[in-house]
């Protein structure tokens, strides 16, 4: 494993990282001997606000996951605008969307993985760890003060101490929202809803007695059927049910939830909360309201059922409202009419579950030992969070991709399209020039992130942003010990919950067998790893506070 540095033994015996934060953002004085031969092309006064320009041209390589909706070009303005900026030249090692976890993996196992690893998702560097092939960043943050002021100003300390592992250091550097941004929901036919003489839906129970009047009205459909479940199962649907019930499932399930009451962890799949959002998922399904094939379909098997008026509701983000549902019904019922409604409120209450951190960049170790190690953290830290860069990485370039207004406000230049905004513009500001590319544009302040936001879109986001974000669940990281015999109880665990709950939802099972299915997951030992999981959370509040 990476040797531990002095900093890093004296966190482990329990000091806290972020008393770093509220300090100085300049390097300290044991970093600076420690990195003597490891600054060639850094700059001596980086620091907030400061436009980062290496002293010398470099270059590094990167894992870039190849996105197929706006496919990687050598001539983007991107990179040549990038390198004029900051004196770096990115070298991508392209890997297709489909192969990128494994592909990172096998790289990362083999050595050679590049410098710079992005987008990648926590909890995926835990695997990484405790072979010593990334770095443990935050041993590294002064060198980065633009991270270090977002997570001071924004109040991040408790997201960044979710990420931290048995050595107290965290692996990831992760893209930093200033506040919840919830994107998924349901998208609905409005047209239908007048017809139906029906309000919007603000609530599970409102979505439900909606349901039964679009079934009354047209007996023979499915009002609601779904997509997003390939290849999770009712990815989407499950995940925002659970969500708005206090409790993970679909896309975000995982397999420990803290309880605040008891300040203890439970299993996930056990627990009360869980077993009523299904009962409510298994309600639509038993009443026609809801097409079991959701589960199963493609995205497009379920698109064309809504497009053909045989479903009335679908799961939907912004971005699938414009460029999928509009266009299909364009050009089908151009009469319909379908909006994105704010995530519905559950028992759970008014709340945002959307998280204020999300995919990041992990740094190989090979990159520790380069001579130019310092001025790639400061190009990272610039790129990925200063206003600057993450300005650059979204909008582009002022006067030739978008233009500011005399209060700041962007727009995109008349010839620039994006997710059908200026749907006049002849190039588009993805695939021509690289920019909105979600390898390095990610996070930031509320007007950043809804730049591309229709007016439609800011004021659903602007509901759903009164709501109570959900609390972060306390740290609980392994030692390499536990997290290898965690890992042999995962996958049973999670396997055995997927398919019960499908079978629960699809009354293929009845949930008067819930006790028994809970029985079956102590059999696959989930006792044993939420005694894993609490041990850990204990030891590390012990030794962290």
């Amino acid at each position: 494993m990476y040797r531990l540095s002095r900093r890093t033994a004296i966190l482990a015996a329990g000091a806290s990282m972020f008393t770093l934060v509220a300090c100085d953002t300049g390097p300290d004085e044991s970093e600076s001997e420690d990195l003597d031969g490891n600054r060639a092309g850094a700059m001596a006064d980086y620091k907030v606000g400061t436009q980062f320009k290496a002293t010398e041209a470099l270059s590094f390589s990167i894992l870039y996951n190849n996105h197929p909706s706006y496919a990687l070009k050598d001539d983007w303005l991107f990179w040549s605008e990038l390198t004029k900026r900051t004196n770096v030249k990115l070298e991508p090692v392209a890997v297709p969307l489909s192969d990128y976890e494994q592909k990172r993996s096998l790289l990362i196992g083999a050595g050679d993985a590049p410098f710079i690893i992005p987008k990648t998702y926590h909890p995926a560097e835990n695997a990484f760890v405790s072979s010593g092939a990334i770095l443990p960043v935050s041993e590294y943050i002064d060198l980065m003060p633009n991270l270090k002021d977002k997570i001071a100003k924004w109040n991040l300390k408790p997201e960044m101490d979710s990420l931290r592992q048995q050595d107290n250091n965290f692996y990831l550097l992760p893209g930093l929202h200033e506040k919840p941004w919830q994107d998924y929901s349901i998208a609905v036919r409005t047209d239908v809803l007048k017809q139906l003489n029906l309000e919007t839906p603000k609530t599970w129970d409102d979505v439900y007695t909606m349901l039964k009047a679009m079934k009354a009205a047209n007996p023979s459909s499915y009002p609601f059927s779904d997509r997003f479940s390939k290849p999770t199962p009712g990815g989407n649907l499950i995940n925002i049910v659970t969500a708005s019930w206090g409790s993970f499932g679909g896309w975000n399930y995982q397999h420990a939830k803290f309880n605040d009451s008891t300040k203890k962890f439970e299993y996930t799949g056990a627990t009360d909360a869980y077993k009523q959002a299904l009962e409510y998922l298994h309600k639509l399904v038993a009443e026609g309201l809801l097409d079991p094939e959701s589960f199963t379909q493609s995205d497009d098997q379920a698109r064309q059922k809504l497009a053909n008026g045989k479903s009335f509701v679908i799961s939907s983000n912004a971005q699938t409202l414009v460029n999928d549902y509009r266009n299909d019904l364009a050009k089908t019922i151009p009469s319909a009419t379908i909006a994105k409604i704010p995530l519905p409120i559950g028992p759970a209450g008014e709340i945002n579950p959307a998280s204020r951190t999300e995919n990041g960049v992990m740094i190989s170790k090979k990159a520790r030992e380069s001579k130019n190690f310092v001025a790639m953290m400061q190009f990272i830290d610039w790129l990925y969070y200063s206003d600057a860069g993450q300005e650059f990485a979204k909008w582009g370039v002022e006067g030739t991709t978008f233009t500011k207004d005399g209060s700041g406000k962007r727009s995109l230049a008349p010839d620039v399209n994006v997710i059908g905004l200026n749907p006049k513009g002849t190039k588009h500001l993805q695939k021509d020039f690289g920019f909105y590319n979600g390898v390095f544009a990610y996070g930031g302040p509320p007007e950043l992130v809804n730049g591309f936001f229709s007016a439609e879109e800011q004021e659903v986001q602007k509901q759903q942003a009164n709501r109570k974000p959900v609390a972060v669940q306390p740290p609980a990281p392994f030692t390499d010990e536990e997290r290898e015999q965690a890992t042999l109880w995962e996958t049973p665990l999670k396997d055995h919950v997927t398919q019960m709950t499908l079978k629960f939802i699809l009354g293929q099972r009845p949930l008067s067998e819930w006790n028994a299915y809970v029985a079956e997951l102590k059999a696959k030992n989930s006792d044993q790893y939420i005694n894993l999981v609490n041990k850990a959370y204990d030891r590390f509040k012990k030794a962290n506070g």
